[in-house]
């Protein structure tokens, strides 16, 4: 281009004239081999189907869903799963597609191609479409009704499998809980047995044990009072009834042996008798009043003995009735009386060993109130553990039942589900290529290319072609011009270069197609 020379629109409009074979061609080749290469490009397809989550119909106020999940994170996974290879490449093979790409290429590649063509897109969180896009229509249908049954079997499957994996945990756990239960209810067994009267809740019944103990020992101190009274009044019975008959309590005579006071031997050994028991009451055996007490009544037994011998050898029946009516009552009443008296010590013997008895118990069970604070420790560590282990077991008994609910509400397919809300169809028109875009964009860029190599061999020509040239150039006056005249080999070699262009053109449009085709259909994990 001539340095500082402006274009005009008469410029621009002769360069156009003078260049038209040059942004003619490129545009007309390109937009030709466009029009080609896009009729050669087959139609794609798309199916789509339309899925609303509906909520589980059980108010979560009666049941609660143990899926808790969103249905973004469930989507996703379950978008994973059906998107994995095994069941797309079953896809694959129960509808035979790619069926040329397969032939050519390892099924890995096939399984990405159709993962591309596969569209999961969510709508508000509560309805997803799932499309698929393929070359036959009918097949493009098919596949999309395949993969709605996929993400609708594989949603139930999932919501069960959560639903009775949360069951089986609960179960497990409630398992272990119940094992930890009933181990520490043993040790609380064995604890209540071990320390039985000792343990804090007794504590009542061991106090009113002990008042109830100390009473019947008050009774029986009473009961002992008086049966020591009675005691006394037997002994003073019996010393009166032996007095009464006898001026001493041992006369001297029958400290002798004397037998001449007018009485019989019996009756002075029952005298003596009488007075032994009495000074038993006041003495102590190694006394040796006692001794010679003791003495007496020997040797008076032993005459007591002979008399009755003797007179049963004599047959004399007044030696016989020795003993008046008086004085066999009088024996008879001090019988009696120490019959009572044995009868009345024996009684107190009994008492005093309940006493002793009683005072055991009041012993052991105070003893027990004295260990009540240790053991009332102890139960309370046992408690709390145990009060922690039935509060768990509780819970995971209400949650496992509500899990169980929850499983069987998925099992009856009442919780959570996908429903089509507009099943697959088949599709009228394909969705891609867009032929009338790419027509366009091939003229366009055929266009742009005439345009660019007009304006590169526009600015590197520095021809002068006007007078304007000149004086813009030069600075000089024009003083004639003298018109172009053409050779027949100028029109020949400008005839050619226009043929070359042409051709040029024509071949860059057939290199274009030719390079698409093989791109398109020959190299391996690109052909449809």
């Amino acid at each position: 281009m001539i340095p500082g020379k402006q274009l005009t629109v008469q410029d621009v409009l002769a360069i156009a004239r003078r260049r038209k074979w040059l942004i003619v061609l490129p545009f007309v080749a390109l937009s030709v081999a466009t029009f080609f290469v896009t009729r050669a490009i087959p139609n794609r397809y798309r199916s789509n189907t339309l899925i609303l989550v509906i909520p589980q119909r059980v108010p979560e106020s009666y049941v609660k869903s143990t899926v808790t999940a969103r249905i973004e994170n469930r989507l996703e996974s379950i978008t994973q799963q059906i998107l994995s290879r095994t069941r797309l490449e079953r896809t694959v093979q129960d509808f035979n597609l790619y069926a040329e790409k397969r032939r050519t290429a390892i099924m890995e590649d096939v399984v990405d191609q159709m993962r591309k063509d596969i569209d999961i897109h969510v709508i508000k969180g509560d309805a997803f479409t799932v499309s698929y896009t393929g070359d036959d229509p009918r097949t493009v249908t098919l596949v999309t009704q395949r993969l709605t049954s996929l993400f609708i079997d594989e949603n139930l499957r999932d919501r069960t499998n959560l639903a009775e994996g949360s069951y089986q945990f609960l179960d497990g756990q409630l398992e272990n809980a119940r094992r930890r239960l009933l181990d520490h209810e043993r040790k609380l067994e064995e604890y209540r047995r071990r320390y039985a009267g000792q343990l804090p809740s007794q504590f009542q019944s061991n106090l009113q044990v002990i008042q109830n103990t100390q009473m019947q020992i008050q009774a029986l101190i009473e009961a002992m009072a008086r049966d020591r009274d009675r005691r006394l009044m037997l002994e003073r019975a019996i010393a009166d009834a032996t007095v009464s008959n006898s001026p001493s309590t041992i006369a001297p005579g029958v400290a002798l042996g004397d037998t001449s006071g007018g009485s019989t031997a019996a009756s002075q050994l029952e005298a003596a008798q009488q007075a032994l028991r009495q000074m038993e009451l006041r003495l102590k055996p190694e006394h040796p009043d006692m001794v010679r007490a003791k003495r007496v009544v020997a040797s008076l037994d032993q005459k007591a003995r002979a008399e009755t011998a003797q007179a049963q050898l004599s047959g004399d029946p007044k030696a016989l009735e020795t003993t008046s009516v008086e004085e066999r009552a009088r024996q008879k009443r001090i019988m009696e009386l120490n019959t009572e008296l044995d009868s009345l010590k024996q009684q107190l013997v009994r008492k005093e060993e309940d006493e002793k008895r009683l005072r055991q118990v009041i012993a052991d069970y105070q003893a027990r109130l004295e260990s009540i604070p240790t053991r009332e420790t102890e139960m309370t560590e046992l408690m709390r553990d145990y009060g922690t282990l039935q509060n768990s077991y509780t819970g995971l008994l209400a949650k496992k039942e509500d899990s169980k609910v929850a499983a069987d509400m998925e099992r009856d397919q009442i919780g959570e589900q996908f429903k089509v809300l507009d099943p697959a169809r088949l599709p009228e028109k394909p969705v891609s290529p867009d032929r009338v875009k790419l027509n366009l964009l091939g003229a366009a860029i055929g266009l742009g290319l005439g345009l660019s190599l007009t304006l590169f061999l526009e600015y590197s020509d520095s021809t002068l072609r006007t007078d304007d040239d000149v004086i813009n150039a030069l600075s000089l006056p024009v003083l004639a011009l003298v018109p172009i005249m053409l050779t027949t080999g100028d029109r020949t070699r400008a005839y050619r270069r226009r043929w070359a262009v042409a051709i040029a053109s024509a071949a860059t449009a057939v290199l274009v197609a030719v390079v698409f085709f093989v791109w398109k259909f020959t190299l391996p994990g690109i052909g449809a």
